[in-house]
């Protein structure tokens, strides 16, 4: 309400303005009708509903008259044309909110309908994901339970092996969905809790977070000599690190090295993870936030280890930050996720 009033106010007070200084050069007043018209349009187009639209109809013809017509600073309503100039000003500002109004609904309803897409991709992702460690879990368990006398001991050790990494990956999951809960305010919106954070601290807690995973990855890093400090919610940061490092291990086939390289630019600030891995198949880029990732023969890029659904929280975040991100491969070989974070 109070942003609609201001914006009403706002551009009535223009529309005054801009004849006042036209008067001092014209003539004639027949410009200021025009203004005036041009006014009311843009209150309805810029404010909700048809009230704002109306409401401004009626400001500008009484103005027009009180104002910009002799005699000035009187109300006259036997003017030739007062009418008119009334009824068409009432008409453009109903007609253009109806309008408006027709637009804002379309697109609500089409970010409805992709919202309720993305939600239907994010279930039957998380609905795979899940049930693949799941099942892999209940098998290795069955063997120990049923053939504990029969097996070696290595045999036991590597598929106890196995239940820890599907473990594992199963809390990856879950820290990402309630990354998600923790950007949604329960009405689609995604809002966050900034605060002023030491980026070099985010970082280094990343990969500490990492190397508990994959201790025989070599992780390099690239910071400014200066402190980095960004407003930022710092546990959801640190989670679009971790989801990086760790697609760069699992997906990169031959990855032996990550870089994560920092740069502090002028109104932001530039974050990337490169790796020496396989890179990105070209037909998957386009679609790589989407949640969902396929190779070309329309099979998942990796059954076992989707990372589509970490890829999409990650850009869900940073968006949230307002800031963008995007996937590339590197000329010389490897993936490279680059992020912006606004200072």
């Amino acid at each position: 309400m109070i942003k609609n009033s201001l914006t009403t106010i706002g551009i009535l007070l223009f529309a005054a303005g801009v004849c006042l200084v036209i008067d001092g050069f014209a003539e004639a007043d027949t410009h200021v009708p025009l203004i005036f018209v041009l006014a009311v349009v843009m209150v309805s187009r810029f404010t909700d509903g048809y009230a704002y639209g109306i409401l401004a109809s009626m400001i500008a013809v009484v103005g027009v008259n009180y104002v910009f017509t002799y005699p000035y600073f009187e109300i006259n309503f036997s003017l030739m044309g007062y009418p008119l100039t009334f009824v068409v000003m009432l008409g453009v500002a109903c007609m253009v909110s109806a309008l408006t109004t027709q637009i804002k609904n379309q697109e609500q309803i089409k970010l409805e309908v992709e919202k309720e897409k993305m939600r239907g991709n994010l279930l039957r992702a998380v609905s795979h994901d899940i049930r693949t460690p799941l099942t892999s879990i209940m098998g290795s368990a069955s063997v120990l339970i049923e053939n504990s006398g029969d097996i070696s001991e290595e045999k036991k050790q590597e598929l106890a092996r196995d239940i820890q990494s599907e473990a594992q990956w199963l809390i990856q999951i879950v820290e990402n969905l309630l990354s998600i809960t923790r950007i949604d305010n329960g009405d689609g919106e995604t809002k966050i809790n900034k605060q002023e954070e030491l980026l070099e601290e985010i970082v280094g807690s990343a990969v500490l977070k990492f190397k508990k995973r994959f201790p025989e990855m070599k992780v390099l890093v690239e910071m400014p000599e200066e402190l980095v400090i960004v407003p930022m919610d710092g546990i959801l940061i640190e989670q679009v690190l971790v989801n990086l490092l760790e697609n760069a291990a699992i997906h990169g086939k031959y990855t032996t090295e990550i870089l994560i390289k920092v740069l502090e630019e002028e109104v932001q600030v530039r974050v990337s993870v490169e790796d020496n891995g396989a890179g990105i198949k070209e037909p998957v880029l386009p679609r790589i936030f989407e949640g969902r990732l396929h190779s070309e023969d329309g099979a998942e890029s990796d059954s076992k280890r989707n990372m589509g659904i970490g890829l999409s929280v990650c850009k869900t975040i940073i968006k949230a930050h307002k800031g963008n991100m995007k996937a590339e491969n590197k000329a010389e070989g490897g993936a490279k996720f680059t992020f912006w974070l606004p200072k």
